[in-house]
C-alpha cells in the first residue's frame, strides 16, 4: 500500500462519513449508507485486498459512530466486513462489462442490498429489530440501494475524470 493510495482512500471514506453523518434517517433511525458507496468505489478503483479490508473496517467504525439505529454499532461492523468479503472477489467479474459506469451501478446496488440484509439480520440476532424485517427492507434497504447507486455512479464518474484512469484496477501507479 502506498501513501497515495491511503490518502485517496481516506478522502473517499471521509466524504462517505460526512454524507452518512448528516443525511436524515428514512425510517426508524435507518438511513442510506453513503460510506458504503464510497467503499465500493474505492474497491473498484484500487482492487487491493489489504486496502479494501482496511477501508471496510474504518467504514464500519465510522458508520457505527453515526448510526441512529438502536444497537446498530455492532451490526455496522459485521455488515461492512462481510459485505467486503463477498463483494471483493466479484468485482473483476462484473468489471468485464463494457461500461464501467454500469459495473459500478451493479456492484453498488447488489452490495448495498447485501449490506442492508446483513445489517438487518445481524441486528435482529443481536438486539432485535424495531419493526418487521420485510418492512425495514422495503422502506430502507431498497431506497438506500437506489440512492447509493446513483451517488456511486456520479462520484465514480467524477473520480474517474479527475484521476484520468483508463483501465480501472490495473495498476495503483496509474491512480
Amino acid at each position: 500500500m502506498r501513501t497515495k493510495d491511503l490518502a485517496q482512500a481516506a478522502l473517499l471514506v471521509a466524504i462517505g462519513f460526512i454524507l452518512h453523518a448528516f443525511f436524515p434517517p428514512i425510517v426508524l433511525g435507518m438511513k442510506p449508507d453513503f460510506a458504503l458507496a464510497m467503499m465500493f468505489i474505492l474497491l473498484i478503483i484500487k482492487q487491493d485486498f489489504k486496502l479494501g479490508f482496511l477501508v471496510a473496517v474504518v467504514t464500519g467504525i465510522f458508520t457505527a459512530l453515526t448510526t441512529g439505529f438502536p444497537g446498530g454499532q455492532i451490526a455496522n461492523m459485521i455488515d461492512k466486513l462481510v459485505t467486503f468479503l463477498i463483494i471483493y472477489p466479484l468485482i473483476p467479474l462484473i468489471l468485464r462489462l463494457n461500461s464501467k459506469k454500469v459495473a459500478v451501478g451493479i456492484i453498488t446496488a447488489f452490495g448495498t442490498i447485501l449490506s442492508g440484509t446483513i445489517f438487518l439480520g445481524s441486528a435482529a440476532f443481536i438486539v432485535g429489530l424495531p419493526g418487521p424485517f420485510a418492512v425495514l427492507f422495503t422502506t430502507v434497504v431498497l431506497p438506500a440501494a437506489v440512492i447509493n447507486t446513483v451517488t456511486a455512479v456520479i462520484v465514480f464518474s467524477v473520480v474517474h475524470f479527475a484521476i484520468g484512469v483508463e483501465k480501472v484496477g490495473e495498476s495503483s501507479s496509474q491512480i
